[in-house]
């Protein structure tokens, strides 16, 4: 698939890559968003084959988003976190999902509601540790203006799980 046997997946179903079991809360959206990691400019062969309403998407109930790089804000030294998936499933490709923490401040930076509460719902089941996102958080590529303000989510979204009291476990 576009010449590159190694897949970065940046959004939701990151999570699967580090708990395949995870909640069925995080398990809602139908897409990956994903790029070809050693040929990113070559993302756009993806929708064709692996795109909604592909044959992929008929057969299996779920589709590839094609996206850049450049979607995700994500803290540094992500990609030295990256959670490799090669299995009998993968057709001899490489899936690299993002790390949890990694993967809850992209959420926080997209900015979403829905982003939001994927990041409390991981939360709640205890799949990242508060302390783990408010060390990473400042080293998100963003201006100090708007740092602050992800700093302020994480926070907010940290603060709503931890007042809520149903924490399920700690990672």
């Amino acid at each position: 698939m576009a010449e590159d046997e190694d897949i970065v997946v940046v959004g939701s179903q990151a999570i699967l890559g580090q708990f395949p079991d995870a909640p069925e809360a995080l398990l809602v959206s139908r897409e990956a968003d994903v790029y070809p990691r050693n040929r990113p400019e070559r993302s756009d062969e993806i929708d064709g084959s692996l795109g909604d309403g592909s044959y992929f998407d008929a057969t299996f109930g779920y589709y590839a988003h094609a996206v850049g790089p450049e979607t995700a804000i994500l803290p540094a030294g992500w990609e030295d976190r990256l959670i490799p998936v090669r299995n009998e499933n993968t057709g001899g490709a490489t899936g690299w999902c993002l790390e949890v923490h990694d993967l809850l401040l992209s959420k926080c930076a997209a900015g979403r509601e829905r982003d939001w509460e994927f990041a409390e719902e991981a939360l709640r089941h205890g799949l990242a540790d508060p302390l783990e996102l408010r060390r990473r958080a400042p080293s998100l590529p963003l201006p100090p203006d708007r740092l602050d303000e992800v700093e302020g989510v994480v926070e907010g979204v940290i603060a709503h799980v931890e007042s809520s009291g149903d924490e399920t476990s700690q990672a």
